[in-house]
């Protein structure tokens, strides 16, 4: 299996006088983005959502909230555009620090000696120890995982990166662990584990690893300044950025108006039917290739579950939705290759439909 080595070419040349403020510089730019984010929006938000319990409420078709309303006797392209309004403006946050975020991790990365281990394991715990506080959704952290693998990471690191900032982050968790039983929500832990410990190194294994040539485009004197150094990094910066953003940008407006169609396309009272293999096939693969927000996929799920919905078709949802969407499976095959897109999206497919089963037969 190949990958697409990255277009932008990371192969640090720092002088030594001048590698370690380039990567102090880097490394507070990085850290005031996130901390930004995660101070002023995303922590805050997501524990509103933990705090309001079994009353969380969804108005969106793939939100919690609606700039417009959207109404079932409206015509299918006004649905299709009014959601896909409602998505962006639901992630412009998420979005604006994952673009913003990317290049900075990227640009930093670049200045360090070393980007990944020789055992696929250790990258596969590094890459989930890295995603968990990330805590930006399936959507939001494909920009960064392409920064990331430009930088020289390795496949199961990414891969491990993408699962876990949606799925294992402590917030999410706590919010599992309070709105459904015990057996459900270890179950939705074990298939999260399962794509990460398992998937992730076996999907690399399997590749033919091409030695990438990072090749950082700063060149720094020796007897650089902090000046020099700064307009060097934000250079880089401004180079890395539009490596992210010129493929990652054109794919988000796209997945916006395919999950919007999708969403709007499948009736309301589709979850009411009886339970079948192919009726949880069928949810396992519409609910992979939706674009929602961070911890919608528990929310959706609680919401579909007190309203009657099978348990089957609610753990189906509950272990696909938000760890994989179209908008990050086609990050992926842009950013490490179509095989590898196509191998995650069909895995958790198949982990969501087995995981649907189980419920119908065990619990």
């Amino acid at each position: 299996m190949s990958v697409q080595a990255p277009a932008l070419n990371l192969n640090a040349s720092f002088a030594p006088t001048g590698t370690w403020r380039s990567r102090v510089l880097a490394f507070v730019l990085m850290i005031a983005i996130a901390g930004i984010f995660w101070v002023d929006s995303r922590y805050p938000a997501l524990l509103k959502r933990l705090h309001s319990g079994t009353q969380i409420k969804a108005t969106g078709a793939l939100t919690f909230g609606a700039v417009y309303q959207v109404d079932r006797s409206m015509p299918l392209t006004t649905r299709v555009w009014r959601t896909s309004v409602n998505w962006l403006d639901a992630n412009r946050v998420g979005m604006t620090f994952s673009f913003l975020f990317g290049p900075a991790a990227l640009t930093f990365l670049a200045t360090l000696p070393r980007r990944r281990f020789s055992s696929r394991y250790l990258n596969t715990l590094f890459g989930a120890i890295s995603g968990v506080p990330l805590a930006v959704c399936s959507n939001c952290i494909a920009p960064i995982a392409r920064g990331l693998f430009a930088s020289g990471m390795s496949t199961e690191s990414v891969l491990a990166t993408m699962f876990a900032s949606p799925a294992l982050n402590v917030v999410v968790l706590a919010m599992t662990f309070a709105l459904f039983p015990m057996p459900v929500a270890l179950l939705k832990l074990a298939t999260v584990l399962f794509l990460i410990f398992v998937f992730a190194p076996a999907i690399s294994s399997r590749e033919k690893s091409a030695e990438l040539k990072i090749t950082c485009p700063i060149d720094l004197p020796v007897s650089e300044t902090w000046l020099q150094v700064a307009v060097s990094v934000a250079k880089t910066y401004a180079k890395s950025f539009w490596y992210v953003a010129r493929v990652a940008l054109p794919l988000m407006l796209l997945a916006a108006l395919l999950g919007a169609f999708v969403a709007e396309l499948v009736p309301p009272q589709a979850l009411l039917a009886p339970v079948t293999l192919g009726g949880i096939l069928l949810v396992a693969i519409v609910a992979a290739f939706l674009p929602v927000p961070m911890a919608f996929d528990v929310g959706i799920a609680y919401i579909i579950m007190t309203r009657g919905v099978p348990l089957p078709y609610v753990i189906t949802i509950l272990c696909t939705l938000g760890i994989i969407s179209v908008y990050s499976a086609s990050v992926i095959g842009k950013t490490l290759s179509w095989r590898v897109a196509a191998a995650t999206y069909a895995t958790v497919v198949a982990v969501g439909t087995t995981a649907g089963l189980f419920a119908r037969f065990f619990l």
